[in-house]
């Protein structure tokens, strides 16, 4: 299984450009399921949710609900990995040692650990010196 950091997600959710042509042909190629995780739900629904709570018309928090709604449709369209007591386990272990990584990307990389999956990403500096994770770059 191929699991999509927040990055990567972003690209194949927007289904546009010559980026997301490299990354659909690379992940048809490598032949696996592909999904995403929770964590990065968590990261995009954040997102949406500040733009809503910016906004000072209502015109731009219909755009921004809208958003919310896509964004809750394409969810559903894959499968999402939980973090579950394993991948907490994991995340634990990966905070005690790499205390400098962002809590974000160490829960992804704890989800796909647990998981067994392999990671897609284009930021490999992000998950460096993870050495049980599986990454990949899917635009090399």
């Amino acid at each position: 299984m191929l699991l999509l950091d927040t990055d990567t997600l972003t690209i194949v959710q927007n289904a546009e450009g010559s980026l997301y042509g490299r990354l659909k042909a690379r992940l048809d190629a490598e032949g696996d399921d592909v999904a995403t995780s929770i964590v990065s739900f968590e990261e995009q629904v954040r997102g949406w949710l500040a733009l809503i709570a910016r906004a000072k018309r209502p015109e731009q928090q219909l755009v921004a609900y809208r958003q919310l709604h896509e964004l809750l449709a394409d969810f559903q369209t894959r499968p999402v990995l939980r973090f579950d007591e394993r991948a907490l386990r994991e995340f634990a272990r990966l905070r005690r040692e790499h205390r400098r990584a962002g809590s974000m990307d160490l829960k992804i990389a704890a989800v796909a650990i647990a998981s067994d999956a392999t990671l897609v990403t284009r930021n490999i500096s992000d998950f460096a010196g993870i050495g049980e994770l599986r990454v990949l770059d899917p635009l090399k």
